[in-house]
């Protein structure tokens, strides 16, 4: 039997501040690997094909953070390879493992003991006037259209399935996945949205309206958006943080549910409520309840009466 493939997709600062790359790179080795190591995976242009695996690559070890996983993800893209993450950043929410487990998780890849954890893609269609097609992309995490004049609001119309909702001037918009609802989609209100969900969420970024809610749609469904004639700023628009390109004014963007999934290596069976409390250190127990008792097995409360109502 050859040697199996794997990737090592990292950045150029993880490979100059240690040795880390080089120790996970000879342990695969040890274990039967061929190893090839990508760091710094220049963006493609919004719409461009960007660079694939070989057909033979049996897993793909990004070891970073959520954003050298996006860049992965572009690698995998289209084909049924899956990609384990180590934690090297902050958050980390797509990770597996911390780096101090990365001994454990590759012992685990070498004997095959993980699962896979599908996950939904979102498919991008960009329509610039005059175009015949459109220029075609997709993202793992959410697609945002912002102002390109940063003094200036975009003006947008929303249609759900061809049907207008409304339409406002803003700061920008977001279309995220339920993976991406933990992101940048999280951090201007929109919700958490599990990643089995079949989804989209549609998230406003600062706008001048009355009704500018959240929306979340089906996977039979898809967003529209218009850039109008008379927004006071063209648009920009940028998939995943990467892949980017200006917005004329007419331009038209529709997002929905790509038939393409991407597959991420799973070692145990943490559930997603729990990677929730732990990455976001969650305060389980509100300021009100600092002194709230556990609930035993048996889901009797154990706490002691208050002190007004006890037995004398």
């Amino acid at each position: 039997m050859g040697a199996r493939s794997a990737v090592v997709v990292t950045h150029s600062r993880v490979r100059a501040s240690g040795h880390l790359v080089d120790e996970v790179e000879e342990q695969l080795r040890r274990d039967g690997f061929r190893v090839s190591i990508v760091d710094n995976i220049a963006a493609p242009e919004f719409g461009s094909p960007s660079q694939q695996v070989a057909d033979d690559t049996e897993i793909v070890i990004v070891l970073g953070g959520d954003g050298t996983i996006l860049r992965a993800a572009e690698l995998v893209k289209g084909t049924e390879v899956p990609i384990l993450g180590v934690n090297l950043g902050h958050v980390g929410f797509l990770a597996e493992f911390e780096s101090f487990q990365i001994g454990e998780a590759i012992r685990r890849v070498a004997d095959h003991d993980y699962s896979i954890d599908e996950r939904m893609v979102a498919h991008v269609d960009l329509w610039i006037p005059g175009a015949d097609r459109p220029l075609s992309d997709w993202a793992l995490n959410d697609m945002t259209l912002e102002r390109y004049d940063r003094g200036k609001m975009i003006e947008v119309s929303v249609r759900v399935d061809d049907v207008e909702m409304s339409s406002f001037g803003c700061d920008g918009m977001i279309v995220a996945t339920p993976t991406g609802s933990t992101a940048y989609a999280f951090s201007v209100g929109g919700p958490i949205v599990w990643p089995d969900a079949q989804s989209l969420q549609m998230v406003p970024i600062a706008a001048h309206a009355l009704f500018a809610r959240s929306l979340i749609i089906g996977p039979k469904s898809q967003f529209t958006l218009d850039v109008l004639g008379d927004s006071q700023s063209a648009g920009w628009i940028c998939n995943d943080g990467r892949r980017q390109r200006p917005v004329p004014k007419r331009s038209r963007i529709v997002v929905r549910q790509s038939h393409d999934i991407l597959r991420l290596a799973r070692l145990s069976g943490v559930p997603f409520t729990r990677r929730l409390v732990s990455k976001f250190d969650l305060p389980v127990v509100g300021w009100r309840e600092q002194h709230r008792p556990s609930v035993a097995a048996n889901g009797q409360d154990q706490r002691e009466p208050p002190e007004s109502n006890k037995e004398h």
